[in-house]
């Protein structure tokens, strides 16, 4: 297949790289600005542009893998007539932007990209929608080269596990930053407390995560709870922050026992 991308950062770079490394040829990468679609385009062996009116016209596929804000503005100045399909990366964002060209699709892997740590995307699940059965079927095979977990995902559907994925990734890393934080300030390394973050994980992979839940608040312990709030007074957004989610676990116990 014969592949533009539309972006050269972390969704472009690593699905650029899969792509290229299953046999497909990565004919242009797109940047606002040249000399970051340049650095790609040095590793995947492609052509670097900086305008979208220089984008061949018989791809097989464009993939816009720009940031959501840009999503729209980026669609709306492509030509229409672009022969292949049109399609996005974006877990939050409806297929119906696109809607404008006759063949359009969304492949969403739904993972945590860098630029800077390597990823093998062969067990990543990767979600495909498609306007019609070709753009679904040629999407779906393309992701199947990469990864052996793709699956068929609406755009509602989408959003449900980008939301989720938002809970589960971003916000629990916000949390761990925390913990890092109040380690910090009583002169503890959080190397202390990687092993049971790991243990969690783990957990998770193989049980419904309210069944192993653990600590203070599934077992309504106020006293203890009170201690803990006593403690982080110096920081008020750190103590709702515990007061919210020990209420959720609380309430989360109360309905499964």
């Amino acid at each position: 297949m014969n592949i533009v991308l539309i972006g050269s950062g972390n969704i472009a770079t690593h699905l650029g790289k899969a792509f290229s490394n299953a046999g497909h040829h990565i004919a242009q990468i797109y940047s606002k600005t040249l000399a970051n679609a340049d650095a790609l385009a040095n590793v995947l062996s492609s052509k670097p542009i900086d305008r979208l009116d220089q984008l061949i016209p018989d791809a097989n596929l464009y993939l816009l893998a720009v940031s959501d804000s840009a999503l729209v503005e980026v669609s709306e100045s492509l030509s229409k007539d672009l022969h292949g399909i049109i399609a996005h990366c974006s877990g939050a964002t409806d297929i119906a932007i696109l809607k404008d060209f006759n063949n359009h699709a969304v492949i969403y892997p739904i993972q945590s990209f860098s630029k800077l740590k390597e990823l093998d995307l062969s067990h990543t699940p990767i979600g495909i929608e498609g306007n019609n059965e070709n753009s679904y079927l040629q999407l779906f095979e393309l992701a199947s080269q990469i990864s052996d977990k793709v699956f068929p995902c609406d755009s509602k559907q989408r959003l449900a596990v980008h939301v989720s994925a938002v809970f589960a990734n971003n916000f629990s890393n916000a949390l761990f930053q925390i913990a890092y934080d109040l380690m910090q300030e009583h002169n503890l390394s959080f190397d202390l407390i990687r092993p049971i973050i790991q243990e969690t994980a783990e957990k998770v992979q193989n049980h419904e995560p309210i069944q192993v839940q653990t600590g203070p608040a599934i077992r309504n312990d106020k006293s203890t709870m009170l201690t803990h709030f006593n403690f982080i007074s110096s920081h008020p957004d750190w103590q709702l922050i515990y007061q919210k989610i020990s209420s959720l676990i609380v309430k989360r116990g109360e309905n499964n026992s």
